[in-house]
This record gives C-alpha cells, structure tokens and sequence, in this order.
C-alpha cells in the first residue's frame, strides 16, 4: 500500500483532465501539520503559471475532475492552490484489515530489478575497524531493503586481496612457518602486518623476496597462490564473525575482491589505447578525463598502468564496473564509501562509459557518508590515536546494554540477559549511526545511544516488547482477531495513517539508500502508538469490537517496527 503514489496517480490525471501537460508531477506530499490534511499536492501554482491562469481556478478545476470516493473524506482548496487531501478513515480501516491478511505487510510488487551494492571492503590481514561500521551497515540496510521489495540484490563485498603488500605478507607467513610459529599467530591480524611491514623494511634480504614473491603471485605461481589464499581465508574468517554479530548479511560467498579482476587488466589496457582513450604519458598509460582540470585548467590524467607495467586501483576499478555490468547483468550499481571516495569514482566511471563498458542509462550511484567523530570533532579513535577494532566496539557496546538490563530487570535470567544485551548493544550501536544522515559527520556518544528515552534503537525495541506483552495478557493470538477494524478516535486515526505510509519510507530508502529516514519513522511509530496507547484502552476497551480492533492496530504496529528494524539489521526482542 503506497497512499502517496494513489493519490499521485489519481491527481495527474485530474490535471492532465484540467488542461496539464501529460507529464505534469502531482507533487503529492505528506502534510506537515494534520489542519491541512493527511496529504497535499503542491503542483497546482507551478501549473497554473505555465497556463496562464490563477492557480484557485486551476485548483478548482482538478478537484472537480478528481475522483478520490472512498478514499478521502474531504478535500479543500487552501492559500495559493494548494490541495488539502482528508483521508476517509473507514478506508483506512480496511486497508489495516487487508495489510494484516497480505504477505509483505501489503508491499505493491516491483519489476525486479539486478542491483549490484558494493560495501563493507575490508582490507586483508588487517582487523575491521570502526572505519569499516558506516559503510557495513548502511550498505547492509540499503540490501535489505532492496530484497524485501523483491529486487535481485548482489552483495559485494569488494576486499583488499591484491597489490604490492601481498609479497610482504607472503614472505612473512613462510617466515613463520619456516620458524615453526604457531598459526595462530595470525589471530592478531594487526599484529602480523606490522611485523610483516617491519621486516620489509629493515631486512633487504627479506624485501628482496618479498618484491619476487608479488611477481610470483601476479604471474600465477601456485606456492604464492596457496599461501596468499591462506592470508585471505584467515582474515574473512574473522571478518565474518564480526558479520554475524552485527548481523549483516554479508558471506563468504559475497567476496568479490580486487583479484577477481586481475585477469581482465591487460584486456583493459590494450582496449583503451585502441580506442583512443589511453595515451602514454611519462612512460606510464593515461587516460585523460576532460571534465577534471588541474590548477593549470588542463584536463587531469587517471593513470591506468605505471611505467614498470604494474596496475592500479583505478585500474581495477574500471573493470569491476565494466564486469558488474557486463557479466552480473546489472541495472544499478550502489557504492557504499565514504565521500573521500567521489572524484575517484566519477572519474572511473566516466572512463568506464567512454569505453562502452557501460551504458549511459545504467545507474553508478555513489551513496557516500561522512565520518563518525568523538565529543571533541575529531575522527573517532582509541586513546592512543588508534583506530578502534570493531570487534572491541562490539563487546563494549554489550557490556554497557548489560549493565542497562540488569539495573532496570535484576531478575533476568542470565541466559535471557544475553540475549536482551546482545539486541539491545548492537542495535543501539548501529542505530545510532544508521539513524543520521549518512551524507553528515556525527558524533559517537554511548550515553545518548544507550537509553529508553528518545531516539533510540532501546526505546524502539521497548515499544515493541510492549505490544507482545499486551498479547500476553489478552492471551489472545491475531488468528482469533475476527472482527473488522474501526477508526473512531483521532489518535486512532493518526496511528494508521502512519502504518499505512510504511511502503512510502521503504520507497525513499531503496531509491536513495537513506536508513536514517527508515529510523525516523520508526521513532515517530513508536512515540505516536505510546500516545494511541495512553489514551485508547484496548483491553479495558468497554466491548468486543472496540477492543480487537485496538488489538488490531498494536499488532500492525509491531509487526511494522519488527519489519521495519529488521530492514536495519536491529533484532527484536519479547522481554526487556
């Protein structure tokens, strides 16, 4: 059920009826403020000019030719010519009655699209950190979302499993081995990359066969294949564990890192220069993008391949576009980096349609965000200037919510309290990023995260364990809610037309990867079913009808916030 698109439909054509060009856009909103409705279309004075006539007479005009019976109960002209849209609460009555029944909570069916979404990226023998969360979770609520509307959704998870430094970690693991140390050495990633780093830089012999081994590796040799495989095994293990806690849901079939590409380099270089593209530039390969210009104001050269015939991610880039594409069958491709990322990405992409290797018409999106910062502005880190493990932010973020639980229900089990925790952590962590603007730094604050007040996935979750407790009591399951919904009571009224605006947010979601406006209505669901709560008994209803019509509607409301977090990657749970 999506009100804003049937309004919208049935509104165009009233105006094309009055005299408006066929694609004339309706520009059917949510009303901010209930006196002028549930919703309003803003497009009649934008019209009206280009017809030359006063927007009232055009207003007048649409309303007459606008067929809305059944649907609102009253429709006014106000101000300029804007068009004030009441909806009919027996309609919105039966469309709760008909969601309840419908699989997908009443979702319209999309045409299936293939939607490539690259995000997370981590990097191989090196930890996840909280640089890595923003891209994780947003990416993965933007996944979500796409599924759940039905699309044919690709996860890829684009890792750092190629380059230069792999010879270094290479030699590395065979010195270990050699030495007999202990594989599980390898458990402290961090560890064993700066130990790999620090004898290539003070061991010449050890550098030496470092710089052979990425030769060996590039040209396929098995030794430096079965070992470089071994260093990204052990790493995306322990990165999907850190999936599986926040869960994400990310695996290990998802990896499409940058070796992926490799074989497809040289193809893409030869290409190029036959097509005029690259050039040689200082002994390197340069494709020269007219749209960037340099301090000189001429235009910036994107290197392709260095002068010793080595390859770079910009390289690698392009051909990860043009197999996404050309080989998943792509419709839309999703970016999840940050905004550091952009001018990269456009310039790849420019060179990757200049190229043919995609068309103009198939959507790159890249959905940035910005950084998380600490109370004092400054990139989010440890006390020593390091960047947080993410695996350690997750076991802090735990222990805080136990803390919260046990204080609030001493009585807790401890099986129970692990549970309650681990929902109430995570989700409170991720919330709280998923919550903000991804396009817009933020501040990282456990206090505000970690509270049943505000904002907050707890306060969300609370609401949630609140209507199943109300199912407790009745006991009573939706399977015996027989009778028909009726709206009689205002805050009644503005519950469901909130319900009924669910497929609208997931609408906003998917076309512009924003989970923060899924999160903001989550919130406002759960304050506006707080108030509908206060002040409209629903046991003590006083009659049969009034009281499982009211059940009615709690439940709609928790299945709503339960799909709605779902889509965040948030757990419910049933006690709190």
């Amino acid at each position: 059920m999506n009100i804003q698109a049937l309004l919208s439909n049935k509104i165009n054509l009233a105006m094309i009826a009055a005299g408006a060009s066929p694609d004339t856009d309706a520009q059917v909103r949510q009303s901010a403020k209930p006196q002028f409705g549930d919703y309003q279309a803003n497009a009649v004075m934008s019209v009206a000019k280009v017809l030359n006539i006063p927007p009232r007479q055009l207003a007048d005009k649409i309303v007459q030719r606008l067929d809305l019976a059944g649907i609102a109960q009253k429709i006014e002209i106000a101000g300029p010519g804007f068009i004030n849209i009441f909806l009919d609460r027996q309609w919105l009555a039966a469309q709760v009655d008909h969601i309840l029944k419908a699989p997908k909570l009443g979702l319209t069916p999309v045409i299936p699209q293939t939607i490539v979404i690259d995000y997370s990226a981590p990097n191989i023998a090196k930890e996840m950190h909280v640089g890595h969360l923003r891209s994780t979770i947003i990416g993965d609520a933007t996944a979500r979302t796409l599924t759940l509307l039905g699309h044919n959704v690709i996860r890829a998870n684009h890792v750092g499993d190629w380059g230069t430094q792999f010879g270094m970690l290479i030699a590395y693991l065979e010195k270990m081995q050699r030495e007999n140390a202990d594989d599980m050495a390898l458990s402290d990633l961090e560890k064993f990359y700066r130990a790999a780093k620090k004898n290539y830089d003070e061991d010449k012999e050890f550098a030496q066969h470092a710089r052979a081994y990425v030769v060996k590796l590039q040209a396929g040799d098995e030794y430096c294949r079965s070992m470089w495989r071994k260093l990204v095994d052990i790493t995306m293990e322990q990165n999907q564990l850190s999936y599986q806690r926040l869960h994400v849901t990310l695996t290990k079939e998802d990896i499409m890192g940058e070796s992926l590409y490799n074989s497809m380099l040289p193809g893409i270089i030869a290409d190029l220069k036959t097509k005029g593209l690259a050039v040689e530039s200082n002994g390197a390969t340069v494709v020269f993008v007219g749209e960037y210009k340099n301090k000189k104001g001429e235009p910036m050269g994107v290197i392709v391949q260095k002068e010793d015939g080595g390859y770079l991610y910009a390289t690698t880039d392009i051909a990860c576009a043009k197999y996404r594409y050309q080989t998943l069958g792509a419709d839309r491709i999703l970016y999840y980096t940050d905004s550091r990322q952009h001018q990269h990405l456009t310039q790849i992409w420019q060179i990757a349609r200049q190229a043919g290797y995609v068309p103009e018409s198939m959507p790159l999106e890249h959905h940035m965000f910005g950084m998380m910062l600490d109370k004092t502005g400054k990139p989010f880190k440890s006390r020593t200037g390091e960047n947080i493990k993410l695996a350690d932010l997750l076991d802090e973020a735990i222990e805080r919510a136990g803390k919260l639980i046990r204080e609030k229900n001493p009585d807790i089990s401890p099986q129970e309290l692990k549970q309650v925790a681990d929902a109430v952590g995570i989700g409170a962590l991720k919330y709280a990023d998923l919550s903000k603007n991804r396009t817009t730094d933020y501040i990282f604050d456990w206090d505000n995260m970690l509270t049943f007040d505000g904002n907050t996935a707890p306060y969300i979750q609370y609401a949630y364990t609140r209507i199943i407790s109300i199912f407790k009591r009745a006991a009573i399951d939706e399977e015996h809610l027989n009778l028909p919904v009726i709206i009689t009571e205002d805050r009644e009224a503005v519950l469901t037309t909130s319900l009924l605006q669910f497929e609208e947010i997931i609408t906003t979601v998917a076309r512009d990867g924003t989970p923060h406006v899924m999160c903001s209505y989550l919130y406002n669901l759960a304050v506006l079913f707080s108030s509908f709560y206060e002040h409209c008994p629903i046991l003590n209803a006083g009659n049969e009808q009034t009281c499982q019509s009211r059940l009615k509607l709690a439940l709609l409301t928790a299945k709503t916030l339960k799909q709605g977090l779902d889509i965040l990657g948030i757990q419910t749970v049933e006690k709190m």
